[in-house]
This record gives C-alpha cells, structure tokens and sequence, in this order.
C-alpha cells in the first residue's frame, strides 16, 4: 500500500514556538510509519520554511527552536545542520519548491504532499492565516478551517458568539490597546465595577497562558494590562471565577458528528495554570478521567461539542471549563482549535483515555482532514449556463 506523504508543520512565529517544536516531536514517536511518509518542515520565527533531510528533526533544531536562516553567504548562523529552504507552492497542489543552489538557476517541484499537520501553536499557526494559505495550494490539512480557527484564536469574537449561543462564561470586558492609552483609569474603575477582585487579564489572540495574569487589586491591574498589551493590541479581562476547577474535553469529528472524550481535570502547581506551570515544571498534576459527579461531567461533554458546533469547527478541539467546587456550575472558558500534542498534552492523554490511542489519533485526524478535503473538492467554483433560474 502506498504510504501517505505527510507534512508535519512546526515552529512558526508565534511565542508559542517551542511549545509546537515539542508537539512535533511527540507526534513524531507517535506516528505510524508503515501508513506515513513524513515531510519534516520547520518554520523558523522569521517565518522561513526548512525542510530536513530525511526524518530528524534534531537537524532543524538550534536550542529547541526551529533553526534561523543561514546569512547569504553560506552556513549556518546557528552552527546547526539546517535543512533545505522551501515554499509551499501554491499552483501545484501541495508541492513544496525548492531553490536550486548556485549556479543552477529557477526551483524545482518535490513530491506533493496528501496532508498536512500543523502543530503549530498561537499566532500565525492556528489563527486561520496558515489555513488560508494551505487553501489556496490546494492541499488537505487536519484541524479547523479558516473562518473557524480566527474565530477560535480571537477570544473577544468567540466569546460573542457563545454569548449569542446561550453557553455560560464569566463576566468579561473588552478592550483594544488605543482604548487603553486613552483612559486607562476609567476602564479600571470600569473592570472594577463590573468585575470586582481578582480579575484574569488575557491577550486576545494567543494560547498557552502566554501574556496571561491575575490581579488582584488596581495596581496589579495595570501592570497585567500592560504586559498583555505587550503580546496583542486587544485584550479580555475576566472575573476570576474563585473556588473553580479546571477541567478540559476533546472534541473529535466534523461539525455535524463531533464526539466528546472523557473529562480531565487541571490541578494547577500556582495559583492558576500558567506558563511555567504548563511546560516548564512538574508541579502541576493532571486526572484523567476528572473526579466529577457524572452529571457535570455529561454538562461539560455536552457544552464542548455545542462549542465546536457553534464555531463551525472541523476535526479537532480541546474546550476549557471552570466547574463550581460547591455548586456544580460549568462555566466556559475558552476553545482551542490546535491544541498541544506534547508528552503532557490533555489532548492526546483524553482520547486515550476514551479508547483511542494516540496513533489510532492521528489517523483519524488524517481521515476526517481528506473527508473535508474531498467534500470542498466536488463544489463547484464556476457558473455555468443554466445555474441561474429563468437560464
């Protein structure tokens, strides 16, 4: 049986960089190689495409970033073995081109891609601008499509539409980086108001608690503000929903047929799950199945999937709840259409958890992508005689 080429997408500009480099070499170990041929192509922060030479990823890497440009004189600014500079062509369907090397001259055309995974994280990965582009080439791609990935990736429009879908969140205001210079007291007094103490103040556009801080009076309030403000030109603040647990749902499928997993739960080693938290510690403890009465957790399965529904999302999500310690109460946090793959990851730890482990994962997130991809290739994209009543 004819493998499929797969390309595996990671790094890209995003502060969420290292946490994709990670993503991409769980995927790596995970992944069958008997069904798969995988193109390793690591985007570095400048935005640069590289291909490896065959199938280590080590070889794009320099300090676990994906390996800068080498200067136009030849080698390596970072000392690593960096690989070929390629584009995604965007007239051939999934062909990566490559520059031939001097005195050759034009670029040649390597062998097309079937599928593309893009474990990329954050801006410029999972915001809609990387599906854009691998539309236009033509080429399948697991995960959300454009529309739905923006929506996702901006907290403030995905908050308005689960607002308009009746799915509960946390009281919340929304403001741009202009609003602020121009009357940060009254927006404080505002958030003060409105949302009382503590507050959690969010970059609008990124993920894994990048940017993200928790104030719990006026002068930290600022001082979150402006660090949020340093990562995105608008930002959430939220009331802090106090005496809460952390719980996490995958969602799997197309739109219309999206299942749920198991429920996890989040013990955070801080007062809230951040950063450092996440990635760069081992305090943090996280309990698949979640301790929840079953009813909860039935809420939370049942919120996740009408979140992606109400998104438009395709393939893959991992949704965020808060649950009332005494109460019950499940409260939305946020959607994340590309969610991490790392060894730690709740994503893949969920399905497993559900009886899908993580090879049998990335198949079927293979699967589902082509469906899409063959669906959108049988619309038709030109009008012909007699498509218009009275033709």
């Amino acid at each position: 049986m004819k493998k499929i080429n797969l390309g595996l997408l990671f790094g890209g500009r995003s502060c969420e960089h290292e946490v994709s480099v990670i993503s991409a070499r769980s995927i790596l170990q995970a992944i069958d190689r008997r069904k798969y041929a995988v193109s390793l192509i690591g985007i570095d922060k400048a935005g640069h495409w590289r291909l490896a030479d065959g199938d280590d990823l080590d070889a794009l890497l320099s300090g676990g970033e994906v390996a800068a440009r080498p200067p136009p004189g030849g080698g390596d600014s970072t000392g690593a073995a960096a690989g070929r500079p390629v584009t995604l062509d965007l007239h051939h369907h999934g062909n990566l081109s490559v520059a031939g090397p001097p005195p050759a001259a034009g670029r040649h055309l390597l062998p097309a891609l079937d599928v593309v995974f893009p474990a990329l994280h954050g801006t410029f990965g999972e915001d809609g601008t990387l599906q854009g582009v691998l539309e236009m080439a033509g080429v399948p791609y697991i995960g959300c499509g454009v529309a739905a990935s923006a929506l996702a990736m901006d907290k403030t429009l995905a908050k308005k539409v689960f607002h308009a879908a009746g799915i509960p969140q946390a009281p919340h205001i929304d403001i741009t980086a202009p609003q602020w210079r121009r009357a940060p007291a009254d927006i404080m007094r505002r958030c003060e108001t409105r949302l009382g103490w503590p507050e959690f103040v969010k970059p609008a556009n990124l993920g894994s608690s990048v940017g993200v801080s928790k104030a719990h009076d006026p002068g930290e309030l600022k001082g979150a503000v402006e660090l949020a403000l340093r990562f995105d030109a608008k930002i959430v603040i939220e009331q802090s929903m106090e005496n809460c647990r952390e719980v996490e749902c995958a969602v799997l499928g197309h739109a219309g047929d999206a299942r749920a997993s198991v429920v996890g739960e989040i013990i955070p080693g801080a007062e809230f799950y951040d950063y450092t938290t996440k990635y760069l510690d081992d305090k943090s403890e996280l309990v698949v199945p979640a301790k929840i009465p079953g009813p909860v957790a039935e809420r939370v399965r049942e919120l996740s999937v009408k979140a992606f529904r109400e998104i438009g999302g395709d393939g893959l999500a991992r949704v965020d709840f808060l649950v009332g310690r005494d109460t019950g109460q499940v409260t939305l946090n946020e959607i994340n259409t590309l969610p991490g793959f790392t060894p730690i990851s709740m994503y893949p730890r969920l399905w497993a958890a559900s009886g899908v482990p993580y090879p049998e994962l990335i198949d079927r997130l293979i699967e589902l992508a082509l469906q899409t991809h063959r669906g959108k290739a049988k619309l038709q994209r030109a009008i012909e005689p007699g498509d218009w009543p009275g033709d």
